[in-house]
């Protein structure tokens, strides 16, 4: 039992890790987009730092103990399009505004470096809006496939 815990615990952290860098990877590229200031050192310089906030947010938090747990108390049966949104948007409310937040905040600081008159707070909120929107539909497709990809390979061969 205790190695199945294990092995359980080792897919999830395989799964945050996927997931972490897929949502960091597009977020940082249309977080990029959306300011009309693209260039490749600084989505890829977004992309690091994305990457290991969200990284940090999995493995710290529990997702999948979290999610099952507010499911269960939803009445919601695993398997169901309605259980899937509903860890999406848990999922992409945990990572979303966190990620979101710290990358606005190292744009905005740069900007305002440079003497550009932005405020945050809109500059935050817009960002918020269209992650949040795209860490959902990223989340809602990419999170069973790494689920399917990574159980598959940690399932014992027969």
């Amino acid at each position: 039992m205790d190695e199945q815990k294990k092995m359980m615990k080792r897919v999830g952290m395989q799964i945050s890790l996927c997931m972490g860098i897929t949502l960091s990877f597009f977020l940082s590229l249309l977080g990029l987009l959306s300011s009309g200031s693209f260039s490749i050192p600084a989505w890829i310089i977004s992309f690091v730092i994305s990457t290991v906030i969200s990284l940090i947010i999995g493995f710290i938090v529990p997702m999948k103990r979290i999610s099952d747990s507010l499911c269960a108390k939803s009445g919601l049966k695993s398997g169901k399009l309605s259980t899937r949104c509903f860890e999406a948007l848990l999922s992409d409310l945990i990572y979303t505004p966190v990620i979101t937040f710290c990358m606005v905040f190292l744009a905005y600081r740069t900007a305002v470096s440079h003497g550009a008159p932005f405020q945050f707070l809109p500059m935050f909120l817009h960002s918020l809006l269209i992650s949040m929107i795209a860490g959902f539909i990223l989340i809602f497709i990419f999170m069973p496939f790494f689920m399917k990809l990574i159980l598959d390979k940690a399932a014992p061969r027969t």
